[in-house]
């Protein structure tokens, strides 16, 4: 009879334990992919700024990746590599953090250029961002990549505004990446030079509400929305993400400054594809070579 009555004690461990391994597997497999901070939000801010190298050298790149948002974890890391090889080559100096209190004047001053490597979510507090805005008007260049122009950043009014001229409104899914023609406008802008009229890329992409042509933003290149399926299909509904005229990199003047934003970067592979890796490599060129220079 006592080994009966242990029996539903014994079932009821067992399927505690198998609760508490899931469990545990979920929370594993949410930050594995990226999600952590979808599922338990935050909007921290840095404090207390990083050290940046004494002997960094000029023209400097500040690489920046906070993510209180989706984390890119493939994108960052392959990102960051690619960018460092591109400073390499043409010797200027790159700082790589996450630290948002990087956001202040007198850290802002020993760099030309910032990269938003795949940052999301509220990365930074007002202060921080009001540096920034400071630092990019009086002449600084900006280069926001992939998640830099997701719906994450929509608390911050001036930088949708300014930097990316669209509200996002999701992408591809089912299958989530897909190859697609990448078409070029403005072929004479320094950031296109080199690059095909077309070419093929492999992208998780996004939609948003309205092209920043719109908005008075210069478009530099286009999807085909013919070469691939823009759709989002999951869970069994799906969402028309066809935009008509579907910009994928843009530039826009704000005061002295200037800003480029392109939609590649989800995975490692993006930054390694010849043809993105030229976009990049170009874009920072021209961003150094004009800083303070009238945007035009």
């Amino acid at each position: 009879m006592s080994k009966a009555k242990n029996l539903p004690l014994k079932i009821l461990k067992i399927v505690l334990a198998i609760v508490v391994i899931g469990a545990a597997a979920s929370l594993i497999a949410i930050w594995q992919i990226g999600a952590w901070n979808l599922v338990f939000p935050t909007s921290s801010h840095d404090t207390v700024a990083p050290t940046i190298p004494a002997d960094l050298k000029t023209p400097a790149v500040l690489v920046f990746s906070k993510t209180n948002g989706f984390r890119h974890v493939e994108g960052i890391d392959g990102g960051a590599k690619i960018l460092q090889s591109i400073a390499s080559s043409h010797k200027w100096g790159m700082f790589h953090t996450e630290n948002g209190a990087v956001f202040n004047a007198r850290d802002l001053e020993k760099f030309d250029v910032v990269v938003f490597l795949n940052a999301s979510g509220d990365m930074l507090s007002a202060a921080q961002e009001s540096a920034f805005q400071s630092w990019l008007l009086a002449g600084g260049g900006w280069l926001g990549l992939h998640a830099a122009g997701d719906s994450s950043h929509l608390e911050w009014q001036w930088y949708r505004d300014n930097l990316i001229g669209a509200t996002f409104t999701a992408h591809i899914m089912g299958p989530q990446f897909q190859t697609a023609s990448v078409v070029l406008e403005n072929h004479q802008h320094p950031a296109l030079q080199d690059l095909p009229n077309i070419w093929q890329h492999e992208e998780e992409w996004y939609s948003w509400e309205q092209s920043p042509r719109l908005e008075g933003f210069t478009v530099l290149a286009t999807l085909d929305e013919s070469s691939y399926v823009p759709e989002a299909d999951f869970m069994g509904t799906k969402t028309d993400l066809r935009m008509g005229d579907h910009p994928v990199v843009w530039t826009n003047c704000i005061g002295k400054g200037k800003s480029v934003y392109a939609a590649m970067g989800h995975r490692a592979e993006a930054f390694e594809q010849p043809q993105n890796r030229r976009l990049l490599e170009n874009t920072l060129t021209w961003l150094m070579d004009t800083r303070g220079q009238a945007c035009d």
